[in-house]
């Protein structure tokens, strides 16, 4: 589908302003949303490709900038040394509930006010937005959620003062999530992944999970770790289960 890549949204939330970044089908008609949420970097080159490919599917893709009450609006922050301390500092800085509040927002917004969306929602995430997109669905409008090295979920340790209740809320998931990750990826070790696989299993969750030989950010078409090959198979792999969740 040709997309519109160039609209963007602010809108309210408990803690301020944020900005949408929005792409979607130029077609006429009413389509799925997606809100992705990004890595720490906020929205990058990387992201907005990643957004534009997943929009080109047919869905209608809300990418909210997640430091919104730190950084002013517009804001990316490079992948250097200088933009990674930055952004795991907001990372620990912002506080829990601040995300989840986001979260709800953006979902409201494609549900409510985007004359594009048909009102079936999902979510997906890379890195910090892999979280994210993962504690968006406990929000039990979002019926999808693919997220991929999604960090600090095993360490419970998002937010401010690095102690979240991701884990502990596993029993009000309602959709159907995928999990994917990299087995070299030093952020999330076997045994974390050994762990949140575990508790998924306890709490019964609807859940399909991958694992593959890559590193860190292997979605990110910027850098050493790419790989363009796993990139297109999980692009597949989440267009199937917004498939059957959302259409």
């Amino acid at each position: 589908m040709i997309i519109r890549t160039d609209e963007t949204f602010d809108i309210d939330t408990p803690s301020g302003r944020m900005r949408l970044h929005v792409f979607r089908p130029m077609a006429e008609g009413r389509f799925p949303g997606i809100v992705l949420f990004s890595e720490i970097y906020q929205v990058t080159a990387p992201i907005r490709r990643l957004a534009a490919m997943v929009a080109g599917q047919g869905y209608v893709v809300a990418v909210p900038e997640v430091y919104h009450e730190y950084e002013p609006a517009g804001t990316v922050l490079a992948y250097d040394k200088v933009g990674t301390d930055r952004g795991n500092t907001l990372k620990y800085a912002k506080p829990l509930a601040a995300y989840d509040d986001d979260a709800c927002a953006a979902v409201s917004w494609l549900m409510e006010e985007c004359a594009a969306c048909s009102g079936r929602v999902g979510t997906l995430g890379v890195c910090l937005g892999g979280h994210l997109a993962f504690r968006a669905a406990f929000d039990p409008r979002v019926r999808a959620a693919a997220c991929f090295y999604a960090t600090d979920i095993h360490s419970a340790s998002l937010g401010e003062g690095k102690h979240d209740d991701t884990l502990a809320r596993l029993p009000e998931l309602r959709g159907e999530v995928m999990m994917v990750w990299g087995r070299q990826d030093p952020h999330v070790p076997f045994a974390g992944r050994q762990l949140i696989r575990e508790r998924m299993e306890q709490a019964g969750t609807r859940y399909e999970w991958h694992e593959f030989n890559a590193q860190h950010a292997f979605l990110r078409d910027e850098g050493p770790r790419y790989d363009a090959a796993l990139f297109l198979q999980c692009m597949d792999m989440a267009g199937a289960l917004f498939h059957r969740n959302l259409t």
